[in-house]
């Protein structure tokens, strides 16, 4: 899978699932910080690389994430072992 598709996925769900604009999304927003998404947040974006991915995150992985431009990377390494 290309990263532009891995990237148009995660921000068409961002946007959907909390309410974002488009001028928040950027690779160097923090997660928590810039985005707001919260500790439950999380969850809902585990479930969603699970479905749209077909991987599982553990906690330990999620918590070295803290910017839109971990996620893709991770997401892109993840899916193209």
């Amino acid at each position: 899978m290309k990263k532009e598709e891995i990237i148009t996925k995660i921000d068409d769900f961002l946007i959907d699932e909390f309410e974002l604009e488009e001028d928040q999304i950027n690779p160097d927003a923090l997660l928590k910080d810039d985005l707001d998404i919260g500790s439950l947040d999380f969850v809902d974006i585990a479930v969603i690389i699970e479905k749209e991915f077909g991987f599982k995150i553990n906690a330990e992985e999620m918590a070295n994430i803290r910017t839109l431009d971990d996620l893709y990377n991770y997401i892109f390494e993840r899916v193209n072992k």
